[in-house]
């Protein structure tokens, strides 16, 4: 919004509202934010300075000094909105911010004078008297300032206990969009240089494959149409729910037909719209870009990792504008190298159990130690692929915080295979074969 046309604290409620809410960050849903941020201006209406203060604030990201934005302090300090209870300064925060935030992470700036740890009879809530610091017990020192943290999509601020306690049990971690700053220009295929460690200089420098992923589009559990290659003169793929029908760098999903659609599924593919950008960067980076009104929903081992979950432990939401990074390649060829290790050493290991030759005190052999060993004897060339593979669900996502438990639940969803990346899957398969697990009668 351009500053002639940001309100004053003169103007209506209801367009001081409306301006505030065109800043919100995304964490919340559009009608808990529009009740917490109604609640505030009216509140502020009588201090038309702070009211000038938030709205100065809050346009301009924190670019110009802003006043401190007060109300009053509550007996036990939290704020009930909509009927959730949170600490004030951790709601707006949230909102305007950063939407993962934790209770624990603000630490107020030297010049507030109504900070909510100084305890005054009054709170301030102007998120940028605030910054953001790391949690106890959690390391980020690796990570950026976009990188996600994990929140349920219905976080209960009033849960003190959610993010040290259950955060085992959360399964959708969120990718708002990033401040906004200099568009990201796209880039051609360009061979990496190789990283530190790698087995060998020539790994990095074969040829391209003709085609740098296929896309198969999927209904619940059923593909619809016939899989789309991507050429690898083309990195950058768009998929939508348009009806076009050119083939290339895009990929229409709205010209696809099925007898079987339901009405749900229907109304499901009306949502996809502009879709998704898909980008190939470098030798076989991938990064995408939601261009669609609604999240999408991505199964992504490179985000688990950075996330800090096992493989295929976790849904990730991606919200409207965001772009994100979702595979790594490089990281993909440590995973899949050390998990084909893993099966052989533990094939290997299996057999020796049975035939009870486990070395060391106390070794007992037979079948307990076998079956020990079993899983990880057991991972196949099955499990490898899906280090190459991405699932990504438009609309609806899946997981314990849905009612739909697996991707094929989901009304309308894409699964991508890199093909680069299969490429050096079958070049550690023929380096390193995986030994078959040992029976264990």
């Amino acid at each position: 919004m351009s500053i002639t046309n940001t309100p004053t604290s003169n103007d209506a409620c209801l367009s001081i509202v409306h301006s505030l809410m065109c800043h919100r960050q995304g964490g919340e849903s559009e009608s808990f934010a529009k009740r917490a941020i109604e609640s505030l201006v009216k509140k502020l209406k009588e201090k038309k300075d702070e009211l000038d203060s938030l709205i100065t604030a809050i346009t301009t990201n924190g670019a110009h000094p802003s006043k401190c934005v007060t109300i009053q302090r509550t007996l036990d300090g939290r704020l009930q909105v909509a009927g959730r209870k949170g600490f004030p300064h951790v709601v707006y925060a949230r909102l305007w911010r950063w939407p993962d935030l934790h209770k624990n992470e603000l630490k107020h700036v030297k010049y507030c004078q109504y900070a909510f740890d100084l305890k005054c009879d009054n709170v301030c809530v102007n998120p940028y008297h605030y910054e953001r610091v790391v949690s106890p017990g959690i390391d980020l020192s690796g990570l950026t300032l976009s990188s996600p943290l994990l929140v349920k999509d219905e976080y209960d601020y009033d849960n003190q206990q959610a993010h040290s306690s259950s955060e085992s049990h959360l399964q959708t971690i969120q990718h708002p969009p990033s401040r906004p700053g200099p568009q990201e220009t796209f880039s051609s295929p360009a061979l990496l240089p190789p990283s530190e460690g790698s087995s060998s200089v020539a790994f990095w420098l074969v040829s391209a494959p003709e085609y740098w992923c296929s896309i198969a589009y999927f209904e619940m559990d059923v593909q619809v149409g016939e899989t789309f290659k991507v050429p690898s003169t083309c990195p950058i793929v768009t998929v939508d729910g348009y009806v076009d029908p050119s083939g290339g760098d895009r990929f229409c999903l709205g010209q696809l037909s099925n007898v079987h659609r339901t009405e749900n599924i229907e109304r499901a593919r009306l949502h996809i719209g502009k879709g998704v950008q898909l980008e190939c960067k470098g030798e076989g980076d991938v990064w995408v870009r939601c261009l669609s009104d609604h999240a999408v929903f991505v199964q992504s081992y490179y985000l688990d990792r950075e996330a800090g979950r096992a493989p295929g432990d976790a849904v990730h939401k991606i919200y409207p504008s965001a772009y994100i990074k979702v595979f790594d390649l490089r990281q993909c060829h440590r995973q899949m190298q050390q998990q084909a290790a893993t099966a052989q050493a533990a094939a290997a290991a299996q057999a020796a159990a049975v035939a009870g030759n486990i070395p060391g005190p106390g070794s007992v052999g037979g079948i307990a130690p076998a079956i020990s060993l079993s899983a990880a004897a057991g991972i196949g060339v099955d499990d490898l692929r899906r280090l190459c593979i991405l699932r990504m669900s438009f609309v609806k996502g899946w997981g314990p915080d849905y009612p739909r438990q697996s991707i094929k639940e989901t009304p309308c969803w894409i699964e991508i295979h890199l093909h680069r990346a299969l490429q050096l899957l079958d070049e550690v398969l023929h380096t390193m074969p995986i030994a078959d697990p040992q029976p264990l009668d």
